[in-house]
């Protein structure tokens, strides 16, 4: 399986941008930094960036709407490739537009212990407050400023006399150390088996009169008290595969879609020669429209009449 493709978001030195492209320097590391761009074209990470062998962008924001720029900076990100944006000192406010693209693939990391200190002077703020420990957050980037699901925190205490330069020095080392941590598993979390098998159980449970059983040791979906139209395989019988198992028209469509796209489909062991099919979920990146698709399609196949009536009654009102 090839590595994540991320780009990161800076505005000045990319301090924490360095440290995730080191990290990605390890051969275990599940993520590849593809594109580094930046809202100041004299930003030092970019020079940083370019030594390491890592696209650049930059390109000032000063006289541009803003959501003309975060179009500017869009089509930059599309044009790298990437999957998945890491802001790290990036000090836009983004636009809501922006954010919609990259909903659900884009992390920030915040100097405080969230929900605590949106926004700036955190350092200071907890301090002021008399807390024990400051810290720093990765997040989910929402349309609300420092307020998407926190995915990692990591606290730093508050020594006696320290300053905000002191207690950010410190901040500033956990930061590198749990942005990086926190992005692999981030990226990962879409190539796990537990979350493809929870999409595939909402598509598959989303048809009519759907149950979930276990069979063969595969979890698998049917027609309740009926045939079975999907499985769900993980390393069945040690082949190494994890992908739905669905049937098709004939077996002479089963070929078809093997030849045209034997990356993505398989001949499933075991299932004989009635023109199932396996559909690879351990790609680069799944195409869940193409899996609901095949999936309803399959479950035509063993559907009574009087179901695909009501569905197609349904889709035709």
């Amino acid at each position: 399986m090839s590595k994540a493709k991320v780009a990161v978001l800076i505005s000045g030195r990319g301090s924490n941008m360095a440290a995730l492209l080191y990290a990605a320097k390890a051969g275990t590391c599940p993520y590849e930094i593809v594109l580094v761009a930046a809202n100041d074209p004299d930003a030092a990470g970019l020079t940083l960036a370019a030594a390491e062998g890592i696209a650049t962008f930059g390109q000032s924001h000063k006289g541009i709407k803003r959501a003309e720029f975060d179009a500017i900076i869009d089509a930059q990100l599309r044009k790298a490739g990437a999957q998945f944006v890491a802001l790290a000192g990036y000090m836009r406010l983004l636009s809501p537009e922006f954010v919609g693209k990259w909903a659900g693939r884009m992390l920030n990391i915040h100097p405080s212990l969230l929900p605590k200190y949106k926004g700036l002077d955190t350092h200071q703020r907890a301090m002021d407050a008399g807390d024990s420990h400051a810290g720093c957050s990765v997040h989910v980037v929402t349309a609300e400023l420092d307020d998407g699901p926190v995915l990692g925190q990591t606290p730093v205490a508050i020594l006696p006399g320290d300053t905000i330069d002191t207690l950010a020095a410190r901040i500033l080392i956990a930061e590198h150390q749990l942005y990086s941590r926190t992005l692999a598993d981030f990226v990962m979390r879409e190539r796990t088996p537990d979350y493809l098998l929870d999409r595939v159980r909402a598509l598959a449970l989303a048809l009519p009169q759907v149950d979930e059983v276990t069979s063969h040791g595969m979890p698998c979906f049917g027609i309740e008290k009926g045939k079975k139209f999907a499985y769900f395989t993980q390393d069945h019988h040690g082949d190494g595969v994890l992908a739905i198992i669905v049937k098709t028209s004939a077996p002479e469509e089963q070929a078809m879609l093997i030849e045209n796209d034997p990356d993505l489909f398989y001949r499933p062991a075991y299932f004989g020669t009635a023109g199932w099919v396996g559909i690879r979920l351990d790609g680069d990146e799944v195409d869940w429209d193409h899996i609901a698709e095949r999936l309803a399609r399959s479950w035509r196949t063993v559907a009574p009449r009087k179901l695909t009536g009501l569905m197609d009654a349904a889709d035709a009102f």
